[in-house]
């Protein structure tokens, strides 16, 4: 009773009276079926929430014209729950109206195109042709990255060199040596259940996943990384795009914002412990989800920008039926791209399904920061993970500074990193990750970091190169 009259929303809707014409509701009626669902209450004044209530002696025969008239007019069929409220001696007809699981649904004297709409910011809104496409595979239950790309062919050579390559990545992200013998090779057959091949006509085909993770081709979108200065997007300091298979642009976006976030020291003993001002692994998961759960339908680019008071990361989509912010922060989640989330699982991009939002939170708190907020665009989603206020920013920047320039206070990640530099000076960085037991995207950080220290540098091509140690650990 009290949502009814809080006020029209995406899910609530108010209308004076019964239209003569049932098409002037009937929109609002296929659109909360095509979304979450919703309630059109007939008897309140739209603009001012006024209750006017219906006259009592038809209401009855209204519930029957307004049910009739839905059964006739929308393709596949909705069976809404027409019911009665009585305020104050007035009353109102509610018309309940659940998230269908048949979509798109439309009014069928318009058709299918034109006949289809959605719920935008609390209005209804023809649909738009891509979003069409994602209702038509929601009804029928599948996934746009397992669809097949027909008109492109693949060799047995690009589709070992995917596997290969995967199963690089899932290297590169164990940590220990243990774990490492532990990661599988993969091969078309496991193409084929992960939604990433199909088989049409006895003929391997491959998916839009393939595209997406696959060298070989240029299908992906981007990642649009952006540093503004203040709280808006007025002023830009810098940006880069990231392209490539999406795996790569996780990591690739990931050190974009390591290297522009603030880098604070804890001195515990003899080492300086290095410190972000955000959760590293809060970024890459959410980044990683970004890239995960986006609608690859629709045309936009996952942007990752970096304000002077929050990390914001937008992805392009709706949250797909039955799933709430609310929902979300409990660890529930819908996976809209089975194919690249069976794939992220295995290269250890993604790996416990549902748990990331509490888990982010949790780690939030632990930084003493502002709760995530979570935002449904209606269209897209978002979240910001908020930093420290500037003045404790130029404080942690102030001890940055003044640690870096104390040479000889390593932490314990360079102690060991150099030790192994100067006993194998040869050795490759995938070599170091394996034997320090890291992920080598740390290993990059480290070796980056020192370089711009001046405690190493790099002679040579990076396959037949060494590196030179300028800080000795004697």
């Amino acid at each position: 009773m009290e949502e009814l009259f809080t006020g029209e929303s995406k899910n609530i809707e108010y209308k004076r009276e019964i239209p003569r014409n049932s098409a002037k509701y009937m929109k609002t009626i296929v659109a909360f079926a095509n979304g979450k669902g919703g309630k059109i209450v007939f008897g309140i004044e739209d603009q001012t929430g006024e209750i006017i209530g219906i006259d009592r002696d038809v209401v009855f025969q209204q519930m029957d014209a307004i049910t009739n008239a839905i059964s006739d007019s929308c393709q596949p069929t909705i069976i809404p729950d027409v019911t009665l409220r009585t305020i104050e001696d007035k009353t109102m007809i509610v018309v309940e109206i659940t998230a269908g699981r048949q979509q798109p649904y439309f009014i069928k004297a318009l058709g299918l195109q034109a006949g289809t709409y959605i719920r935008v910011a609390g209005t209804t809104r023809p649909v738009e042709d891509y979003m069409l496409k994602e209702l038509i595979l929601l009804g029928q239950n599948r996934h746009y990255d397992q669809e097949p790309c027909e008109n492109i062919s693949v060799t047995n050579v690009e589709i070992d060199q995917l596997c290969e390559n995967l199963k690089h990545v899932a290297i590169k992200n164990t940590r220990s040596d243990e774990d490492i013998s532990q990661v599988r090779d993969i091969s078309k057959n496991t193409l084929l259940t992960w939604g990433l091949l199909t088989e049409i006509n006895g003929k391997l085909i491959p998916t839009k996943a393939f595209t997406l993770l696959s060298e070989q081709f240029t299908t992906s979108p981007l990642i649009q990384c952006a540093i503004f200065k203040g709280r808006d997007r007025s002023v830009f300091v810098d940006r880069r795009e990231i392209s490539g298979p999406i795996q790569d642009q996780v990591e690739g976006a990931f050190q974009y914002i390591l290297e522009k976030i603030n880098l604070g020291a804890q001195i515990k003993g003899l080492y300086r412990h290095d410190i972000y001002e955000l959760p590293i692994g809060s970024i890459r998961e959410l980044i990683a989800n970004a890239v995960a759960h986006r609608s690859y339908l629709e045309p936009g680019n996952i942007q990752v920008s970096l304000y002077d008071d929050r990390l914001e990361i937008t992805s392009p989509g709706m949250l797909l039926n039955g799933v709430s912010i609310e929902k979300m922060k409990q660890g529930y989640s819908k996976i809209r791209n089975r194919a690249i989330c069976n794939a992220f699982s295995y290269m250890k991009i993604i790996e416990q399904w549902g748990s990331g939002i509490p888990r982010i939170i949790n780690e939030c708190s632990e930084y003493s920061l502002k709760e995530p907020e979570l935002i449904d665009l209606d269209g897209d989603f978002r979240v910001n993970l908020y930093r420290l206020s500037l003045s404790t920013s130029v404080q942690t920047n102030q001890t940055n500074q003044t640690n870096q320039t104390n040479q000889t206070l390593l932490s314990e990640p360079e102690t060991a990193l150099l030790k192994l530099i100067e006993g194998h000076p040869k050795m490759t960085n995938a070599e170091m990750a394996q034997e320090l037991q890291w992920n080598i995207s740390r290993v990059k950080y480290y070796l980056q970091k020192m370089k711009k220290d001046g405690l190493i540098q790099r002679f040579g091509t990076v396959h037949n190169g060494y590196w030179k140690v300028y800080s000795p650990l004697t």
